[in-house]
């Protein structure tokens, strides 16, 4: 066909080459004028119409997690010195509620120190594995067991999400976590709450901090400044400057004499910035570990009979060095209690786990503020649910049941307390019978002191608090039921109305945008006048901002629905064609299945099967079609479809449900977050194959001309050879190759030259390529030839235009490698081949729409290309090495081409690494309607309706799974998997929502406009 070599049929029938020329001749200038005007401010309308509609996916998920991810209801109140927790005045003199045993503290958090990190590896394995993370921190074992009555060495229970920012505040104020609290892992507000802190605050003592700076986040003012050194806590690249800063600092301190501080809280990142970077079974791992065994044998020298020293991890790390989920391996952390005197003891009752896990019985991290506010004489803060640790209490020798029972008694009348307010403050719907069982155990203990039998009390009282939190557990989370209703609300009318205006609305939907949003402006106007009447009206239902929201939102939708069923809706019949039936059968089937844990957590696995019949479908299609060119290229480029597919299958990160079915193939180990050294071929070949690949498809239509040439041949190339020298010099420095060579700043330096230098190739030399390119076309004139009617008119030159055919999708496609590159520096080498593949059949999939008829919109098939897309994407997200879970986010390419934080941009780098897959496909969207699109179809306001048509199909595949995610979410809410599948899921589909309505306006909308413009400057159009 001639279309195949860059000749649309109109422009195949001009062989004298003036067929479009001379329709631009005698196109006036002020034709032309009025016709880029219209054309941009239609752009204009259709950019108002998206930010809209992205305004109702935000309300409405605010909503939803307004009653969803509800924090607990913290309480004012404060313990007193003075005061019990029974009401009854104090009457020690030597502390607060109980005699205190200790004058001073050193606390140190070794981040991320999971509890076989202190273990002798002979108590965990019959034939100990040659891992690095063990047996290289043996100096807490081996005090707990040489001076029991000096160390205590525990399992150190953490509740789960296991983030810092969320441990740090039970570790402080004793209190049970919330989902809701991790979003601000790495921006922490201050905490109001009564906690240790505060309380050595207010009793006068002077507070010194050293290390992670996310204390200051929690506790600004709390700490001497004359004495305090905090340092940047998010550089996961960065294994030693916080740990030699605290090092440097705490030395002196312990020195002085006397000392002039009361309580020292260190916080050590090096081990679990090592876990981030390399895994735990890395020689990296080993150092740190024996860095810190030194580090506390000095420390513990250093110390005086009166101070206690407690070691702890705020939480572990799984076998890649990740933490945030819930798994045994993030939530055991090790707790260590040394004192230079004789004051610790084994209770009898602490019984032994199994000989198989070789552990001592573990504690709740909540455990630890009871226990150090008892021991430095504090009282125990207000919210605290944790007990006392009972080997701090028994004392050396024969167990001290009586002090022990006592201690008890002190943390179960703050609890009851505790309880007593919360329950006036909100009502957690229980009846008498909740309460029963702790009753029995409280009369129990009562009775048990009364005669003396003090061991027998303190197991009542473990049994009483066994009883309190597995109640708190169970019914902690009080979901707002009408806030979650108005959020899937709003959310369903808006995936209603973008269902009914992308699919059921016949006409030009660009002319229809100026009438659609004034009806939605003053629906939105009257809605919010009614919710906020409401708000003054009902302030016990609605308060007056949620009213007037929630109020203009609805009526808003409801308003921009209605104006679309009366003045565009079909009234002819409608049913889908075979591939409309698809498309939406795979949106429901999708949807429905995360009803299901075990769909859910083999997503990718639904996702590969969805693209392959796909792919199947289109083989079948193309076998079929009349034209033997067609036929061809259909049939290679389905087959094609196919086997990329399932080539990208085999780049997998597994979940922790998914083993041992599963194996990792994304980093070099399954026990590593780095590369292997083989993986080292993947972003050369990368940078070897893929610009040759883009270059095919547009001399498909002779359109690899123009800027087409310099960006993709040249600059893409250059840029993909910066990214694959990057991650060699990584490996490099991953592995210690160049360790006698070259210092690893010196390494650093390097490789953030190259990074920004790739990111300088993709940012704005793509960005200037694309805005300021012309159509990639090329024009040939041959020589005249005599008139063929003899007329004895002059001979004319022949002129051909190669790319003609092409003109709008091969200037579109310039966007495309540069996000591209800007995603491939970004991950991993396994994660540059996912996403170099993704892009392959990005072009796969625009020359099966082409010869199947599916590329010029229609009513039954402009959604199948967008929908795809959105699978592409979704399916990619996992094989660039991620999950719908926190514990995948790969937080270190934030430092890709930074060597700190930086606001905006590192957030914006770890969105780039996470969605790239998304951010790609959703940016591709307008070339399902452009990609060989005749030039002289409807014009470029039949341009926009297309192009409209296909974003509002885009999204409408990411507004079903975000409703469906959110309404399972919130039936399932009671459900044993929520926390560790359902709420991750959600909260992944909000997110990729939001992110895609955004690259839909700031990407599709905004480039098509370029292009628009830029093939009419040329063509008068």
């Amino acid at each position: 066909m001639v279309d195949r070599i860059g000749l649309s049929p109109e422009a195949s029938r001009a062989e004298d080459g003036l067929g479009s020329l001379e329709k631009s001749a005698a196109t006036t200038e002020e034709h032309q004028r009025q016709n880029i005007i219209r054309f941009k401010v239609t752009h204009v309308l259709l950019t108002v119409l998206l930010l809209w509609l992205t305004a109702v996916h935000v309300v409405g998920i605010l909503f939803f997690a307004k009653g969803f991810l509800l924090t607990r209801l913290v309480l004012d109140n404060r313990s007193e010195c003075g005061v019990l927790p029974d009401g009854q005045p104090s009457q020690i003199s030597n502390g607060c509620w109980h005699p205190k045993t200790f004058d001073r503290a050193v606390i140190l958090i070794i981040d991320a120190l999971r509890y076989d990190f202190t273990i002798p590896s002979r108590r965990v394995f019959e034939q100990p594995p040659q891992k690095y993370y063990l047996d290289n921190l043996p100096l807490l074992h081996e005090t707990a067991v040489s001076h029991p009555d000096h160390a205590i060495l525990l399992p150190f229970i953490a509740d789960p999400p296991t983030s810092t920012l969320q441990r740090l505040k039970g570790l402080t104020t004793g209190t049970l976590p919330t989902f809701i609290d991790i979003g601000s892992n790495f921006a922490g507000t201050a905490i109001e709450e009564d906690n240790i802190v505060s309380q050595l605050k207010n009793a006068g003592k002077t507070i010194v901090h050293l290390g992670d700076d996310t204390w200051h986040s929690l506790f600004p003012g709390y700490f001497d400044p004359n004495m305090t050194h905090s340092y940047d806590s998010f550089n996961v690249w960065d294994l030693h400057t916080v740990d030699n800063g605290v090092i440097e600092h705490i030395m002196p301190l312990l020195d002085q004499s006397p000392q002039q501080w009361d309580v020292i809280f260190g916080h050590f990142l090096g081990v679990d910035h090592a876990g981030h970077r390399f895994g735990p079974d890395h020689p990296a791992m080993a150092e740190k570990l024996r860095q810190m065994n030194d580090v506390l044998q000095e420390i513990m020298h250093k110390l005086d009979d009166d101070t206690l020293l407690v070691v702890m991890g705020d939480h572990g790390m799984d076998t890649k060095g990740d933490h945030g989920g819930e798994s045994d391996e993030e939530v055991e952390a090790a707790l260590w209690m040394y004192s230079k005197q004789p004051r610790f003891g084994k209770a009898e009752t602490a019984v032994l786990l199994p000989p198989a896990t070789a552990k001592e019985r573990p504690v709740g991290q909540i455990d630890l503020v009871s226990t150090l506010s008892i021991l430095l004489g504090l009282p125990i803060p207000f919210n605290n649910l944790g007990k006392p640790i009972a080997e701090a209490f028994t004392g050396p020798g024969s167990p001290d049941w009586k002090t022990l029972a006592r201690v008890d008694r002190l943390a179960q009348s703050q609890i009851a307390r505790y309880q007593e307010h919360y329950s006036r403050s909100r009502d957690l719907g229980l009846d008498d019978n909740a309460y029963r069982d702790q009753r029995t155990y409280l009369a129990l203990s009562v009775e048990s002191a009364a005669d003396g039998r003090w061991e027998d009390a303190h197991h009542a009282y473990v049994n009483w608090h066994n009883e309190v939190i597995s109640m708190y557990r169970r019914l902690w989370a009080n979901f707002n039921v009408e806030d979650m209703i108005c959020g899937i609300t709003i959310s369903g009318l808006a995936l209603g109305f973008v269902f009914f205006f992308s699919r059921l609305s016949m006409g030009d939907k660009a002319s229809a945008a100026p009438g659609l949003l004034r009806s939605a402006g003053l629906g939105t106007v009257v809605g919010a006048a009614i919710g906020s009447a409401l708000g003054f009206l009902t302030p016990s239902s609605f308060s007056f901002l949620p009213g007037l929201v929630f109020g203009g939102t609805i009526c808003g939708v409801i308003a921009a629905t209605v104006w679309s069923f009366r003045h565009r809706l079909t009234t002819q019949s409608y049913l889908p064609s075979l591939w409309g039936w698809m498309a939406l059968v795979f949106c429901l089937t999708q949807s429905a299945g995360f009803a299901s844990n075990s769909y859910t957590i083999h997503e990718d696995t639904i996702l590969l099967f969805f693209l392959t019949t796909f792919g199947i479908l289109s083989l079948i299609s193309s076998l079929r079609q009349a034209s033997t060119a067609d036929r061809v290229l259909g049939t290679y480029q389905s087959v094609l479809f196919i086997l990329l597919t399932r080539l990208a299958s085999f780049s997998r990160l597994c979940r922790e449900e998914q083993m041992p079915g599963c194996r990792s193939t994304f980093y070099a180990s399954s026990n590593s977050s780095t590369s292997a050294p083989w993986q080292l071929l993947i972003p050369y070949s990368v940078a070897l194959l893929l610009p040759e690949i883009i270059k095919a498809f547009y001399q498909g239509t002779a359109s690899y001309a123009g800027s087409a040439g310099f960006w993709i041949g040249f600059s893409f190339r250059i840029g993909l050879l910066l990214v694959a020298a990057y991650w060699t010099i990584d490996v490099a420095d991953n592995g210690g190759w160049l360790m006698e060579r070259l210092s690893p700043t010196t390494l650093k330096t390097i490789n953030i030259t190259l990074a920004r230098s790739a990111l300088a190739i993709a940012v704005p030399v793509g960005i200037g390529t694309f805005v300021w390119a012309k159509p990639c076309i090329n024009i040939s004139i041959s020589e005249p030839r005599p008139a063929a009617d003899n007329s004895g008119k002059p001979p004319r030159p022949q002129l051909t235009i190669y790319g003609y055919a092409n003109v709008y999708g091969s200037r579109y496609l310039l966007m495309i490698p540069m996000l591209v590159l800007s995603v491939a520096l970004l991950l991993p080498p396994v994660g540059q081949f996912s996403i170099a593949i993704c892009t392959w059949q990005i072009l796969c999939l625009l020359e099966i729409l082409d010869t199947n008829g599916l590329t010029i919109s229609s009513r039954g098939s402009s959604s199948v290309g967008p929908i795809i897309l959105a699978l592409l994407g979704s399916y990619h997200f996992f094989k660039t090495g991620h999950q719908a879970t926190l514990a995948s986010i790969q937080w270190n390419s934030a430092f890709v081409p930074l060597r700190t934080i930086q606001y905006p941009w590192s957030p914006l780098l770890v969105v780039l690494n996470t969605f790239g897959a998304q951010i790609i496909c959703a940016a591709a969207v307008p070339l399902t309607v452009i990609w060989k699109r005749p030039t002289g179809k409807a014009g470029l306001r039949g341009l926009w309706n297309d192009v409209l048509n296909a974003c509002l199909a885009h999204a409408l595949y990411y507004a079903t799974i975000q409703l469906a995610t959110t309404m399972w979410a919130g039936h399932l809410r009671r459900h044993l998997m929520l926390y560790r599948v359902f709420m991750p899921r959600y909260l992944m589909a909000c997110a990729v929502l939001l992110i895609v309505d955004m690259v839909l306006v700031v990407a599709a909308l905004a480039g098509v406009r370029v292009v628009g413009l830029s093939v009419g400057e040329v063509f008068g159009y």
